[in-house]
């Protein structure tokens, strides 16, 4: 089925941000659906839908295919007349980040002013590169627990996106297995931008950056830090850029991965904000919940989990972490055979 009609052409959404302009030739993603070279994509109406992947606040996501090639992609449907301000800057965001081998790749942004999705216009269309394996949380939810050898190997891939996401002052915010995705070769990338700051937009670096307004709201409350709950506690000031606030997310991550459930609270164990909020910015030290594992495992949980955000570890002194070296293999072997693995 087509996504558009024929007579519909889209134009690719330019933005003002640099680069100048989005490529709209698909270059090889890093997946096993990828071909080695595809055709320039003009329109959506170059897109055939094959599924749906995911839906949820920030919009619809469909597994497509370009009709001439049959390279598969993802393409990310969000309302663009909801939230204006905020689907312009992950458009904005998306085209900065399209040099990474540790992000999920942007092909190109598409301003359809109708849908035959469902009938309604003003969508704006992210055309993704397609990551055949699923997410982290897929993983999760039929193997429980991983080793810490993968562990490790995840951790090592997210730290060098983050650090290049920083580089680019492109703060993540909603850092969590469902952002995380895996490809057929091992490969885990940061995906989904639309709770992500740019920290240059936000002038002096004030708590606007990290807190304030109904915006900072967006992004797994779970998973957020202690300063973005609680930002009066942690006197978050002037110089809190937000960056460690994705250094403490991936720690809850990897403790995720290893406990094979959410830390703050028992197995199964339902939970509300206020509790949230306790556990988080008051509980025992959160790397208890690891105690049984290597010690370079719970000192590198430690130093992601440390509350006060000044205190906290920062992606380069982690990508040094012993944890990450610890083992011989680069943890693309060890995430294979967690996947391949019988249950």
């Amino acid at each position: 089925m087509t996504l558009v009609r024929e007579r519909r052409q889209q134009q690719a959404l330019r933005l003002t941000l640099p680069p100048p302009s989005l490529s709209l030739n698909p270059s090889p993603v890093s997946s096993s659906s990828s071909t080695s070279s595809s055709p320039g994509i003009g329109a959506l109406s170059d897109l055939k839908k094959l599924s749906v992947i995911g839906r949820g606040n920030g919009g619809t996501v469909y597994k497509v295919s370009h009709m001439q090639s049959g390279v598969v992609y993802a393409l990310k449907v969000v309302r663009f007349h909801e939230d204006m301000g905020s689907v312009t800057r992950e458009a904005e965001i998306l085209q900065r980040v399209d040099s990474s081998e540790y992000v999920v790749r942007c092909i190109g942004v598409f301003n359809d002013g109708f849908s035959e999705i469902d009938g309604r216009g003003g969508d704006l269309c992210f055309l993704m590169e397609y990551m055949d394996v699923g997410s982290l949380h897929d993983i999760l939810c039929r193997k429980k627990r991983l080793p810490e050898h993968a562990i490790s190997g995840i951790t090592r891939s997210v730290l060098r996106g983050l650090q290049y996401l920083h580089g680019l002052e492109v703060v993540h915010r909603d850092i969590k297995p469902s952002n995380l995705l895996v490809n057929t070769r091992g490969e885990v990338k940061i995906a989904d931008f639309g709770a992500s700051w740019l920290v240059s937009a936000c002038g002096d670096r004030t708590t606007t950056c990290i807190t304030t307004n109904v915006d900072a709201c967006k992004g797994t409350c779970a998973y957020m830090s202690p300063e973005r709950m609680d930002p009066e506690r942690w006197d978050v000031g002037d110089c809190c850029d937000g960056y460690a606030g994705d250094v403490w997310s991936l720690g809850v991550v990897a403790m995720e991965c290893y406990v094979g459930h959410f830390p703050f609270v028992g197995p199964g164990e339902k939970f509300d904000w206020v509790t949230l909020m306790c556990a988080i910015c008051f509980g025992e030290n959160v790397e208890s919940a690891v105690k049984m594992a290597s010690p370079e495992f719970e000192s590198f949980c430690g130093r992601c989990l440390e509350r006060d955000w000044r205190k906290r570890g920062t992606v380069e002194e982690l990508l040094v972490h012993p944890f990450l070296h610890k083992f011989d293999t680069n943890g693309v072997e060890d995430l294979l055979y967690c996947i391949d693995s019988s249950d």
